[in-house]
């Protein structure tokens, strides 16, 4: 038990940081004191459900996000991409679209 705790903490932390907020700011939302983000965080316990919802909603994440662990290596994503578009036209056809957006705000 102790081991995925730590691995929500984690996850906690990386929602966290992505959002631009301390935990002293996330505490504010949530109605928390900052020590228990930072147990949270740290694996020390895990958020009740209750909690688990408010962190939900001061992060603008879904609750699975929290318990989302694996990490997807480039080479995977590279793998499972070109099958996709591979085997999807239309797939294809609005990557390519959006690649030319991207590249164009880029320019």
């Amino acid at each position: 038990m102790a081991e995925i705790t730590k691995l929500i903490g984690d996850r906690l932390k990386v929602i966290r940081k992505s959002r631009g907020l301390t935990q002293e700011k996330l505490a504010e939302l949530v109605g928390l004191e900052p020590q228990s983000i930072s147990y949270m965080e740290s694996g020390r316990f895990a958020p009740s459900p209750d909690t688990l919802q408010k962190l939900s909603e001061a992060l603008n994440a879904k609750p699975y996000e929290f318990y989302y662990f694996d990490e997807v290596s480039p080479d995977f994503m590279e793998k499972v991409l070109f099958n996709a578009l591979k085997n999807d036209k239309k797939l294809l056809k609005t990557f390519y679209n959006i690649y030319k957006s991207i590249e164009y705000l880029e320019s």
